[in-house]
């Protein structure tokens, strides 16, 4: 895997953020993603009816990508001193008795309504390996390569099992990391529908194809003129052979036209909550996001990138972590006031903490490294207890002190809530069975499952 990345953490010419898309490149895309997942559902293995009491319906996951320090947030460490505080030295208490970072102002307001985890832990100080770790739940490596949570959740909760949803059920807003195939062996039916464009400006849709000076009336026209011109297009309409195709189509089409794209125009909602949200590209994202679950889309992952300050540290953190802070803050409080925060799960972190030494000498002058022995995630709703902490850091942040949770535990508990029996196995295509997530029985460390704030 290459290490080569851009400074905001996406890597060039693989799909991140300055990659253009045409109109044209959207709609295919749609087109055979919808295929796609209209096939997945014709080719039904069948479900598995599980025993486990199924409390989440959907899952926002909040991807700090890049690793976000994990003692400038929710394991704050004031007592260590400058070499690890720098000019964040304070903290702000919670309405849950806790203690997090100065910055997180209105994170503190809702703190009863999630968990922090304190002691998340791989050991991995790699980007591309410690996100597969922490998103798959499986060490890198081996025969097999590992889908992500979300798709099989698309799996096991979508189409094959009766989602009817004008949405794919598994969505990205709105770049892939580009890191690794979120499908794994799964195969590209289950990759996520990723929606591409900026929710912070509007119209937004997907890829932005509500382009200036192209109106709905217009779009229309242009896909019944390919029609009556391609022969193609004649054939979708009067061979039964083609009505998958013709179907795959029409979704796609509905994503940029019809119901489908309704969910994406956040000129519907209030100004004051789209306030509360913060205008721009995350905030609104997570306003997408709540929107999508409104919808019974059943994973949405934010891509929230930036997060990878190995220089002017705290100059970024000045910037971001607000701009975090009342994003997350207000989807918290806006899930719970809808009622649905007992069935969404909010799932915040990245691939690894960010070292709590702060690195002042040259060429870094005051950066933060990458750190995977000891970090925090946060965990809301859809089953899970509010008002909590999960684990311990030592004095500086470097060290798991107590109740160590790594990424395969905590997935586990998050298909549990789903009534995903995680020892559950699928089929491989090579037709070996591949289980859901590894165990202590598998031969890896494992803090076991998160039964304490279940």
């Amino acid at each position: 895997m290459s290490a080569e990345y851009n400074a905001d953490g996406g890597r060039p010419g693989a799909g991140g953020a300055g990659e253009h898309m045409t109109r044209r490149d959207a709609l295919k895309r749609g087109a055979c993603g919808a295929a796609g997942l209209m096939l997945a559902g014709r080719t039904s293995e069948g479900a598995i009816v599980s025993s486990i009491q199924e409390k989440a319906k959907s899952i926002i996951q909040i991807w700090l990508w890049g690793g976000p320090p994990h003692t400038d947030t929710f394991d704050p460490k004031p007592a260590a001193g400058y070499d690890y505080c720098g000019p964040l030295t304070k903290t702000i208490a919670t309405n849950a008795g806790s203690q997090i970072g100065e910055l997180m102002v209105e994170s503190a307001k809702v703190a009863d309504k999630y968990t922090i985890i304190r002691s998340m832990t791989h050991g991995n100080n790699g980007h591309e390996t410690a996100a597969y770790m922490v998103q798959t739940g499986w060490q890198p490596g081996g025969r097999v390569v590992y889908p992500h949570v979300g798709a099989i959740v698309s799996k096991l909760k979508g189409y094959e099992v009766g989602y009817k949803g004008l949405i794919p059920p598994y969505v990205v807003l709105t770049q892939p990391q580009g890191r690794f195939s979120e499908s794994g062996y799964l195969g590209p039916k289950y990759k996520p529908f990723a929606t591409g464009g900026d929710p912070g400006k509007q119209p937004f849709a997907v890829e932005g194809v509500i382009a200036e000076g192209v109106s709905d009336k217009r779009q229309k026209e242009r896909r019944e003129l390919l029609h009556n011109i391609s022969t193609f297009g004649q054939a979708m309409k009067d061979d039964p052979r083609f009505v998958t195709l013709a179907e795959s189509e029409d979704q796609a089409y509905d994503l940029i036209l019809g119901d489908g794209a309704k969910v994406f125009d956040l000129r519907t909602e209030k100004d004051e909550l789209r306030d509360r949200y913060g205008r721009n590209t995350f905030g609104q994202s997570c306003l997408v996001a709540r929107r999508l679950v409104e919808k019974g889309v059943k994973f949405i992952t934010i891509n929230y990138q930036g997060w990878d300050t190995h220089k002017q540290h705290f100059e970024i953190m000045r910037r971001k972590l607000p701009e975090m802070d009342k994003g997350f803050a207000t989807l918290i409080s806006d899930l719970s006031e809808r009622g649905l925060l007992d069935s969404t799960i909010v799932w915040m972190g990245g691939e690894f903490g960010r070292s709590p030494r702060v690195s002042w000498e040259p060429p870094w002058n005051g950066g933060r490294q990458h750190f995977g022995a000891c970090f925090s995630h946060v965990i809301a709703g859809g089953g899970f207890k509010g008002g909590m902490v999960v684990g311990s850091s030592n004095a500086t942040g470097e060290e798991v002190k107590d109740r160590p949770v790594y990424p395969w535990d905590l997935i586990s508990t998050m298909f549990r809530l789903q009534g995903i029996d995680p020892k559950r196995e699928l089929q491989h295509p090579q037709g070996f069975a591949v289980k859901l997530c590894p165990s202590k029985d598998d031969g890896v460390k494992s803090g076991g499952m998160l039964t304490e704030i279940i």
